[in-house]
């Protein structure tokens, strides 16, 4: 690390250095969709508060799949995408191959997994990881994993009209922006979501890097200055009294 760095304070109120500063591109993506989320919070809300049916709120969709995540509607949005199965509202391309469908359902309905049956399915016979699912207010992304429903999961979900959490909302949508997409920023989240899994966290908590920093602390919290094997008996303990026997590797 830098000693010459300087702290700032991140839009997620964490402390980071000068040196670790995101890229310009990041930058521009997030401005951007900022923006776009503000200018459409009124004619959203108008939307839901007449419930608009689910045309009008496919015409809020597209428009925000455009200004605000960055994706032509007219060279990298399909209307009505066409699948041996039927359709889907939306077939987002990148570089001219298919990366995502998105249903949209009417602003004032709920969504859940039940809303997802249809695309996920047709989703599996096209080959597509993703499927966005929305209702303009709430954005829910899921990956598909090997196609079925036990290893679809939900990788973020975002609502615009949620004021106080709006930077959130766009902290998380960001991921789903086109060129968040590009540098594989969506990957490291769906990466991060598998990691928070019991299975991994326990491997992790046992891993090396872990159980020397817990060495640490404990010494710090007891004046120990250690002694041989102290790691060992460490690692012990965390398997046999701490982590659930059956998440162990």
């Amino acid at each position: 690390m830098d000693p010459d760095a300087t702290q700032i304070m991140t839009r997620t109120g964490e402390f980071t250095f000068e040196s670790d500063s995101p890229p310009q591109w990041e930058t521009d993506a997030r401005e951007r969709l900022a923006a776009a989320a503000g200018r459409f919070s009124d004619p959203l809300s108008d939307l839901v508060e007449r419930d608009a049916n689910q045309g009008d709120t496919q015409i809020l969709v597209a428009d925000f799949l455009s200004y605000g995540l960055n994706y032509s509607k007219y060279g990298e949005l399909t209307t009505e995408y066409r699948t041996t199965g039927g359709s889907v509202d939306y077939g987002i391309l990148i570089s001219d191959q298919l990366f995502a469908f998105v249903e949209v359902k009417p602003c004032g309905q709920n969504l859940d997994t039940r809303n997802l049956r249809q695309a996920r399915m047709q989703a599996a016979d096209e080959g597509v990881e993703w499927v966005v699912l929305t209702n303009g207010r709430l954005w829910q992304v899921y990956h598909l994993g090997d196609g079925d429903a036990s290893s679809t999961r939900l990788i973020l979900e975002a609502d615009l009209l949620n004021d106080d959490g709006r930077p959130v909302a766009v902290d998380m949508l960001f991921h789903l922006t086109k060129e968040a997409v590009e540098h594989g920023r969506l990957d490291d989240l769906r990466e991060w979501r598998e990691a928070l899994a019991p299975a991994a966290l326990a491997d992790a908590l046992r891993s090396d890097a872990v159980i020397s920093a817990l060495r640490r602390e404990l010494r710090t919290r007891t004046g120990h200055t250690g002694h041989i094997g102290d790691l060992e008996e460490l690692s012990r303990a965390l398997s046999d009294d701490v982590i659930t026997r059956g998440l162990l590797p």
